[in-house]
């Protein structure tokens, strides 16, 4: 079945980018909002601005979290888009930058999801699992 969007052009859901990048090269940043804008094509989203948190010592309200709040007040914005938890901030700024986007009504979209706390093991030692585009390869006797 293919998207609906093929057929009919329409806007994707509003959403802006969040990037914490300190000391950080040009050609890193771009490549970072590359990424963002990529996911976006990919999942239908209209990605409308991006902030970008430089400041090493800003506490949660940075001038552009304070920022990406703001636009987040605007009608019709859907949410966030950031590259992974790590890019709101340190743990617990994070979490507090979290909970303020939700409190805002929109959602947060993570590129990277957060990775397990710790690895699944069973008795026989740590469980490896496969990534999901991996392919077995048979013996030619099977």
């Amino acid at each position: 079945m293919e998207p609906l969007t093929e057929n009919h052009p329409v806007n994707g859901p509003v959403v802006y980018g969040f990037l914490r990048l300190v000391r950080v090269s040009a050609a890193r940043k771009a490549a970072l909002a590359a990424s963002l804008a990529a996911y976006c094509r990919n999942h239908e989203l209209q990605l409308s601005g991006l902030f970008t948190d430089r400041d090493v010592s800003s506490g949660p309200d940075s001038a552009a979290f304070t920022g990406l709040l703001d636009v987040l007040a605007l009608p019709d914005v859907y949410g966030v888009i950031s590259p992974a938890m790590s890019h709101l901030g340190p743990k617990a700024i994070a979490a507090e930058r979290g909970r303020r986007i939700e409190a805002a009504g929109s959602r947060l979209l993570l590129v990277r999801g957060p990775r397990p706390a710790h690895p699944p093991v069973s008795r026989g030692g740590p469980v490896r699992r496969r990534s999901p585009g991996s392919t077995r390869v048979l013996d030619a006797e099977s």
